[in-house]
């Protein structure tokens, strides 16, 4: 596709609020997947009375 400029690139042809609002939706997903993650590995240590990391150096 060619855009005559940049506001033709964020329209999409009339469609740029779904495309973006995907784009945006897609990407808070992975934000709070990540953190999510790692609120969850930080209890689980806190659980089994772990430090960070001891379970790649082989403590306990």
């Amino acid at each position: 596709m060619k855009w005559e400029s940049v506001s033709d690139f964020f329209a999409m042809g009339g469609y740029g609020l779904y495309v973006w609002g995907s784009y945006l939706v897609a990407i808070l997903c992975v934000i709070g997947e990540v953190v999510w993650i790692r609120i969850r590995r930080r209890t689980l240590y806190k659980h089994l009375g772990l430090r960070k990391g001891s379970i790649l150096r082989g403590e306990k």
